[in-house]
């Protein structure tokens, strides 16, 4: 098995039969420890499209434009969404009771008495988007911005390279400008610090620019 792969947004994701079930959205790894955790895979159709976390242990390898998945993958329907709106408590940030529980009254001469009603929260609690991920891990978008420590923007992540063997995050492919595109191969020690949407690094522009294009 090849362990040294490439992510790329929207690499077409295959199962072990050959199907394509998906194409790949961003990749999830532990900023800390470098540990690639999960892949988001988006599934479906244009109108339906779903955005599912697919743990790594089933990446079988890639090539230049998609990734292959085990067997035990299946279809993907077995796994997490990437996101869900959860009710939670403002204070401890702890889900809210599930919001059925009540039931309406029977009613003489209808034939479904009993139809739960659904309970709305009160104002100590909200409603919040969470991302179906490990606790210390980030789902890094392409595109995603690299700052250096002077506050530089010097490029976009357009690749995330990683050695299977050992599940870990080695180099981010950046690059910038048009035509021709400048592309970087940024060593992740250089890494301070990754968000979704922006990666800031521990070393100075000038540190980037002596790096040779790729």
């Amino acid at each position: 098995m090849e362990t040294k792969v490439q992510f790329q947004k929207n690499m077409a994701v295959l199962t072990a039969n050959g199907q394509e079930v998906g194409a790949l959205d961003r990749v999830v790894f532990s900023p800390e420890s470098k540990m690639v955790t999960h892949i988001v895979v988006r599934t479906g159709s244009l109108l339906n499209k779903t955005d599912k976390v697919v743990p790594i242990d089933v990446v079988t390898g890639t090539t230049e434009d998609q990734i292959n998945l085990s067997g035990e993958a299946g279809d993907l329907e077995s796994f997490p969404p990437f996101e869900e709106e959860r009710v939670v408590d403002k204070k401890t940030g702890l889900d809210h009771p599930p919001l059925y529980g009540s039931t309406t009254p029977e009613l003489v001469g209808y034939p479904e008495p009993n139809i739960p009603v659904m309970q709305v929260p009160g104002d100590e609690y909200v409603t919040q988007t969470k991302q179906n991920i490990p606790t210390g891990t980030v789902a890094l978008k392409e595109g995603a911005k690299v700052i250096t420590s002077e506050g530089q923007h010097v490029g976009s992540v357009e690749r995330v390279l990683a050695d299977l063997s050992v599940h870990q995050v080695t180099h981010l492919l950046i690059s910038r400008g048009l035509l021709p595109k400048e592309r970087k191969l940024i060593p992740m020690e250089w890494v301070a610090r990754v968000e979704d949407d922006e990666v800031h690094l521990r070393v100075e522009e000038h540190s980037v620019k002596e790096l040779a294009d790729v």
